[in-house]
């Protein structure tokens, strides 16, 4: 009986704190760009992307950054990377669970047909550094 009672209040324990561990959902994704777009237009739309997401559900605490490089050593065509931070991975779940046919969506398909197509993409499980 002692051993249950401690389990559970071990349990219970692990469970009230287990959000406060829980990383962000980071997507990554590798865009490629015509040779013609600029890095002013790719901010405008990424721009035009989050405000559209950030009016959906799961995406009014959405963080967004582009990623330019500097300094390159990697292969591929990837001309920059786009990446979005969701506070949870229930935000992250709720705000693609409703992304097709989305405002989001509609300014994605409109900037893949200006020039930026963003193929390939990971999702990450981040955590600060303390």
């Amino acid at each position: 009986m002692k051993r249950t009672v401690l389990l559970t209040i071990a349990l219970l324990v692990l469970f009230v704190a287990a959000p406060g561990f829980a990383g962000e959902a980071t997507q990554i994704w590798k865009c490629e760009l015509d040779d013609d777009t600029t890095e002013a237009q790719v901010n405008e739309m990424a721009s035009a992307w989050l405000k559209a997401a950030k009016g959906m559900e799961g995406g009014e605490n959405l963080q967004a950054w582009v990623y330019f490089p500097v300094a390159v050593n990697m292969t591929g065509d990837t001309d920059l990377m786009f990446v979005i931070v969701a506070p949870s991975f229930e935000e992250w779940g709720k705000f693609w669970d409703g992304y097709e046919g989305s405002p989001a969506a509609k300014v994605d398909q409109l900037h893949q047909d200006i020039g930026v197509v963003c193929p390939d993409s990971a999702v990450w499980e981040s955590m600060k550094v303390k």
